[in-house]
């Protein structure tokens, strides 16, 4: 198995830093609309101590331009609160690139190149602003290391049949499919003109359905003759799917309105809870078992660095009031 073979980025099982402040920064704009945002670039504080690895010194403007290749201009809104779970893993991610420096874990000039010019084709293709030129080579290095390491980490990891079979055995409730519909519509912009359209649709076939769909539905399904899908319950507006699932197969629905404008359904086919059987629920299940898996070795070898590799933290120099996690 290759480095960029795996499922998952295994990278980004350590930079779950930006998920965090997405999160955490979400629910602090309530209680701090009001505060400012967090200067990093304190000339005072630039050159402090606020972490040291073995031999190694990290500063202030060391996390700054963390931050910065992380987020870019949007660092100034950051809290503190969102600012010390990242800088939480700025500490692991030195971390880990220590003990790979002690393993003689590296990349070579062929991996570099082949990194650039995959970010480069994706970041095209995405239609961004920013080129790899642009980018701090540094810290993509260090982050592609971060994932060769986690790779060689996890990389012995399998999911044998026996525990899949297992696991599907002892959570049969989480395999029992709901009540689902396989429904169709014709969608409209005016009450008078759904009226029209039901008016002639008494007793129609669903051929006939389908035609009148594709002539008068404004809806983007119409050049399928209106068929929507299959849902189950919690995938439609609440309106919706109290009028879907009380109709019979064939059976079409009275005018609902909604913000779209106007609708006409009808139900295809009717689904009964069932349960998925194991065949087809083993492949998902050894998916989601080899994501535990890993994610409880790699938790569980962050524990081992932070009490092996010795390391002093001086929350004091920050240039913001750190705030631990105590989730």
């Amino acid at each position: 198995m290759k480095l960029l073979k795996l499922k998952h980025n295994l990278f980004f099982v350590f930079l779950t830093g930006v998920i965090i402040f997405l999160f955490a920064n979400c629910g602090e704009m309530n209680e701090e609309e009001s505060s400012p945002g967090v200067n990093l670039d304190d000339p005072e504080k630039k050159n402090y101590i606020i972490i040291e690895i073995e031999d190694s010194a990290y500063l202030n403007s060391d996390f700054e331009k963390y931050v910065r290749g992380t987020f870019g201009r949007d660092q100034k809104a950051l809290t503190p609160v969102s600012l010390s779970r990242l800088l939480d893993k700025f500490i692991e991610e030195k971390l880990v690139l220590q003990s790979a420096s002690s393993q003689n874990i590296s990349l070579n000039w062929e991996e570099k190149q082949e990194y650039l010019a995959k970010l480069s084709s994706e970041l095209k293709s995405e239609g961004s602003n920013i080129s790899v030129e642009e980018m701090d080579t540094e810290i993509l290095f260090d982050r592609l290391l971060i994932e060769k390491y986690t790779y060689v980490l996890v990389k012995d990891i399998e999911v044998k049949e026996e525990e899949a079979k297992e696991y599907y055995n002892l959570h049969k409730r989480e395999f029992l499919r709901s009540q689902r519909v396989e429904a169709s519509q014709i969608l409209v912009e005016t009450e008078d003109q759904a009226i029209e359209v039901m008016e002639s649709m008494k007793n129609v076939s669903e051929e006939d359905f389908r035609r009148i769909a594709e002539a008068e539905s404004i809806g983007l399904e119409a050049v399928k003759g209106g068929k929507m899908g299959v849902f189950e319950m919690g995938q439609l507006p609440f309106e919706m799917e109290q009028v879907l699932f009380s109709l019979e197969e064939g059976e079409l629905s009275p005018v609902v309105e909604s913000s779209y404008g106007y609708h006409i359904f009808r139900v295809d086919k009717r689904f009964e809870p069932e349960l998925i059987s194991e065949e087809d629920a083993l492949p998902g299940i050894k998916v989601k078992i080899l994501d535990m898996k890993i994610s409880y070795r790699i938790s569980s070898h962050m524990e081992y660095l932070k009490n092996e590799i010795e390391w002093t933290f001086y929350p004091m120099n920050l240039s913001f009031p750190y705030q631990k996690d105590n989730t």
